[in-house]
């Protein structure tokens, strides 16, 4: 739900944000800021739309009485004109844009001045129907509420709706040029806004999940301030571990529930959490997905204190497939380049974080890794050797990551195996076949491994291992990293709160020798796996999470692309 005065008369439960609203007003009136798709930009902006809003001062008790800013109002309460336009809507297809934009602007033009009439200069609405496109339409709004004396202020939700059809489609990178460069049209609009802000325009918030677009149009609107990287918002969108459990808490009380608090946070979790918009606020808060959150609490409240089934929304997968053009980026990258196969070779990757880059440098790596991170694929962990770190914030983004690298290896012959591959998942759980299990994951490895992948050796066979055991939906695949080192254990977690029947859990120790090396060598390494998958076993994360499943012990020892060791230990 993004409408907010529905949420609030409907009694909906609501995670108060109000607190940010002094804050947001101490920055710049012209606020730009970027969150993944799913994090509560809408439901933010309806929030602010409804709290500036002068001709909803009559409800400000009803909508914020019980908020922190019912009790804290500021002076700028219920004293704006709004105009609200949400850009994903328009048809994103450059040839229809114009158009498509023009017909949702007016729309929202001509509300604008039925519900505000009795603070404008009569006759306006005639006048408005007049003008040719939401270009000079957005101007006489401008130019009539100065002279009056009125105040606007502007939201626009997801700017950058067309981004993605320019990402997916680099023959249309010249069209889009023209749009957002020169006299473009959509450079024009926001010249428009920029020329109203010396008048009519007080304030105004941008919303989008991508920075490509604005940078593109940024001299059409160099006075706006991005706040995405900013600690002060780091937690403006989104829900705080604090945020869930009081959820979870509240109903508690109201429904059936067969968890405690810390129960369900320690299923959500390494699910939903652990996104970090800022360096400054690396190691005090991380961030939980809000849309997963709530999906996740509704089928558990409603399917009588259950946990879900399936852990991720449709709505949401619907989002992430929508983001595989990023994958045919990634791919010209090339093998050696290649960003994802990185980040799950090494576990994170290093990269400066850019504000803004325009959509012709989108080929270039270091952007690229920019737009995975603001997409909501990456996270911030901290820094490392004078860069930002960043990895893959949990088991929803894992899993559409580890697709998107296996649809680079021969993906029609990977996709009709998903039958065999889901076949032999529910085996491993239930049936205790570990040897065909990855034996099979063995065979995949050495046909579609090119002569590239070869030459990376260890860190290929093993991310190529972790991304075909991610997509088992019977375990929570944990890989452990030793620094630079190289890697060392591979615990398949049971889901027991999904699939309360499975009878098998394991550990994996993996070794590698290298296609050069002596024979010798393999037994060496098998029995240094031996030794530690004896000593992983006995810690508290496998003890603490097998429940009443068999633990299997698996050394598996690689020489090259062929598995020469695969056996279970005592």
């Amino acid at each position: 739900m993004s409408n907010f005065a529905s949420l609030r008369r409907d009694d909906c439960y609501f995670v108060d944000k109000t607190v940010f609203i002094p804050e947001l007003e101490r920055a710049n009136k012209f606020f730009f800021f970027i969150r993944p798709r799913r994090f509560g930009k809408s439901l933010t902006l309806s929030m602010l739309k409804h709290y500036y809003d002068i001709n909803r001062a009559d409800k400000f008790d009803e909508l914020f009485g019980n908020l922190y800013i019912g009790n804290h109002p500021t002076e700028e309460r219920n004293s704006y004109l709004i105009i609200e336009l949400n850009f994903s809507v328009i048809d994103g297809t450059l040839g229809n844009y114009k158009k498509s934009m023009d017909a949702h602007c007016g729309i929202h033009f001509e509300s604008f001045c039925d519900v505000y009439s009795h603070l404008l200069p009569e006759g306006i609405l005639e006048r408005l129907k007049s003008k040719n496109g939401a270009v000079e339409q957005l101007q006489l709004l401008i130019d009539e509420c100065a002279k009056v004396g009125r105040k606007i202020y502007l939201f626009i939700d997801e700017y950058d709706h067309f981004t993605n059809d320019i990402l997916s489609d680099p023959a249309r990178l010249k069209d889009y040029e023209s749009e957002t460069h020169g006299e473009g049209y959509f450079r024009k609009f926001f010249n428009t806004i920029k020329a109203g802000t010396a008048s009519a325009i007080e304030r105004c918030f941008v919303t989008g999940v991508s920075p490509v677009t604005m940078d593109d149009v940024t001299s059409g609107f160099n006075i706006g301030t991005n706040y995405s990287l900013s600690p002060r918002f780091n937690e403006l969108m989104g829900f705080t571990e604090d945020d869930v459990r009081q959820m979870l808490d509240y109903y508690r009380t109201t429904c059936e529930f067969h968890h405690t608090t810390d129960e369900l946070i320690e299923i959500m979790k390494p699910w939903y959490d652990n996104y970090c918009f800022a360096e400054e606020s690396y190691g005090r808060t991380t961030m939980y997905n809000s849309c997963m959150v709530l999906y996740f609490v509704d089928n558990y409240v409603n399917g009588d204190g259950r946990v879900p089934k399936y852990m991720l929304e449709d709505n949401i997968r619907t989002d992430y497939n929508k983001l595989r053009m990023l994958v045919r980026r990634d791919n010209e990258f090339g093998h050696d380049t290649s960003v994802i196969r990185r980040i799950v070779e090494q576990g994170y990757i290093t990269a400066e974080l850019k504000t803004g880059f325009p959509a012709r440098s989108i080929t270039d790596p270091r952007n690229f890794v920019s737009l995975l991170y603001y997409f909501g694929m990456l996270s911030i962990d901290g820094t490392l050797e004078g860069e930002t770190k960043l990895i893959i914030p949990n088991q929803v983004v894992r899993e559409q990551i580890y697709n998107y690298l296996l649809e680079t290896y021969e993906k029609e012959a990977l996709t009709q195996e998903d039958y065999i591959r889901s076949e032999l998942s529910a085996k491993l759980a239930y049936r205790e076949a570990w040897r065909e299990y990855f034996g099979y994951i063995a065979d995949c490895l050495h046909r579609y491994a090119s002569q590239r992948d070869k030459q990376k050796g260890e860190s290929f066979v093993h991310g190529f291992t972790l991304a075909m055991t991610s997509l088992n939906r019977f375990y929570r695949a944990i890989s452990e990293q030793e620094c630079q080192q190289g890697y060392v254990d591979l615990f398949l977690r049971p889901e027991l709160d999904i699939y309360k029947d499975m009878l098998h859990s394991y550990i994996i120790e993996f070794k590698y020798v290298k296609s050069s090396e002596p024979d010798s060598l393999v037994e060496v390494k098998r029995q240094e796996a031996i030794s530690q998958a004896n000593r992983y076993a006995e810690t508290d994360l496998v003890r603490s999470s097998i429940g009443h499943t068999t633990l299997h012990k698996i050394v598996m020892v690689y020489k090259g692309m062929e598995m020469k060791v695969c056996e279970e230990i005592e």
